[in-house]
């Protein structure tokens, strides 16, 4: 007697889980947070961070969400805004401009002076870099 198939679905690791990596996010953005823009530390500290997300995405153990199939025609204008932004302060970068034309990064400066705001700001890029991780 044939007995029907069951769907069986994996259950997520452990930290594919909100309860957990949320938390270890957390914690990743508050030391982030404490080390002060453009230092060799907080440079370090991003190549660390970013490469160990990268290795953990690429492991296999990690479930991935699906990618859409395709973009809808509609996210073509957002690439209009970002390019002219990537376009601009990659310029200004490389011409030095300095303060006739401060790059974005410069702008933000003076809000990411205080350790809270600076650790929110790294744990919305661990979040999203994360999120684009798993995909």
């Amino acid at each position: 007697m044939d007995h029907p198939r069951e769907l069986t679905v994996e259950a997520p690791r452990a930290w594919d889980r909100p309860v957990v990596s949320v938390p270890v996010l957390i914690c990743l953005s508050l030391v982030g947070g404490q080390l002060p823009s453009f230092s060799t530390a907080a440079n370090l500290y991003i190549l660390t961070t970013g490469g160990g997300l990268i290795w953990v995405g690429l492991n296999n153990r990690v479930p991935r969400r699906p990618a859409p199939r395709r973009l809808p025609s509609v996210a073509l204008w957002w690439l209009v805004p970002v390019t002219v932004f990537g376009v601009f302060e990659g310029a200004t970068f490389v011409m030095a401009a300095g303060d006739d034309f401060p790059t974005f990064s410069r702008l933000a400066d003076p809000l990411l002076e205080d350790n809270l705001a600076r650790s929110a700001a790294w744990f919305a890029w661990l979040s999203a870099f994360w999120g684009l991780v798993r995909r």
